[in-house]
This record gives structure tokens, sequence and C-alpha cells, in this order.
């Protein structure tokens, strides 16, 4: 009986045994599956990784063309800014210069002239132009003329030149 029973046993044990390898079997069968099925994700992500890669490589490449072309664009406005900046300089100079001849010349032209006809004309102006006409003048020559002048509009002149300069119209034309 315990022949039998050994017998039994490892009958048993046999079938087991097999049974474990079928089902190992089955189970490895799955586990290629498995194993394939992860492949060919890896290979998709590998895939859309290097499609990603590339995509940003070409936008990287195109936001660096823009900004060097901001960066051109920048350097030439910054450069025309100086040109016009330089020009400006330089007709201020020259518009200066014009109205320093201009306000000379004018100045000589008053001096030359004799008083009485300088008054006339200095009478006619608006109080500040004469006064800026007058403030050019050397002080003997504004004593001659004023003396040959109307004296409310002598003295409103005196008075804008007892501000002094910039002589500005404050409404008071004549």
């Amino acid at each position: 009986m315990k022949r039998l029973w050994i017998l039994v046993v490892g009958t048993l044990l046999c079938a087991d045994t097999i049974d474990c390898t079928k089902v190992f079997e089955e189970r490895r069968g799955e586990l290629l599956r498995e194993v394939e099925k992860i492949d060919e994700a890896r290979q998709s992500f590998e895939a859309l990784k290097a499609a990603t890669n590339a995509l940003f490589e070409k936008q990287k490449s195109a936001l660096k063309e823009k900004e060097n072309g901001i960066a051109k664009t920048k350097a030439e406005i910054e450069a025309k800014e100086k040109q016009i900046t330089l020009m400006l300089e330089e007709n201020k100079k020259l518009l200066d210069q014009v109205q320093a001849k201009k306000s000379d010349k004018l100045d000589e032209t008053y001096i030359k002239m004799k008083d009485a006809a300088a008054a006339a004309i200095i009478e006619k102006l608006p109080v500040h132009e004469g006064a800026a006409m007058m403030f050019g003048l050397p002080s003997k020559k504004v004593s001659q003329i004023m003396a040959k002048m109307n004296p409310q509009i002598a003295s409103e002149i005196m008075q804008q030149l007892k501000k002094g300069p910039p002589f500005v119209e404050n409404n008071q034309t004549k």
C-alpha cells in the first residue's frame, strides 16, 4: 500500500508538473506578446521623440533667425537715430547762425537809421517785437530812439526790456 501511495502521489506530481509546464508555456507566450507590445510602444515613442526634437530644432532656428533680424533692425534704427540727432544739431547750429545774422543785420539797419524813422517803425510793431529789436541795439541808440517815440509805447517797451529776454507776446499787440 505504501507503494501504491507512492505511485499515486508520483503520478499526481508528474501530472501537476506537466500542467505547470503547460501553464508556464502559455504564460511565456503572453509575456512575449506583452514584450512585443512594449517594444512597439517604445519604437513609437522614439519616433515621436525624434519628430518632436526635429520640430523643436526647426522652431529654435526660426526663432534665432527672427532674433537676428530684430537685432539688425534695431541696429539700423539706432544708426538712423544717431544720424537724425546729428542732423538736428547741425540744423540747430545753422538756424542759430541764420538768426544771429538776421538779428545783426536788423540791428545794423536800425543803428544806421535816423532816430525818428526808427522810432516810427518800432512804434508800429507789437510791444514784444519792439522790445526784442531794442534789446540788440547799443544803449545810446536805444535812448535816442525812445526819445522820439510815443511815451506810452516807449514805457511799455521799457517794461519789456526790464523783464529781459525772451520777449514773448502777452496778448498785447499794437
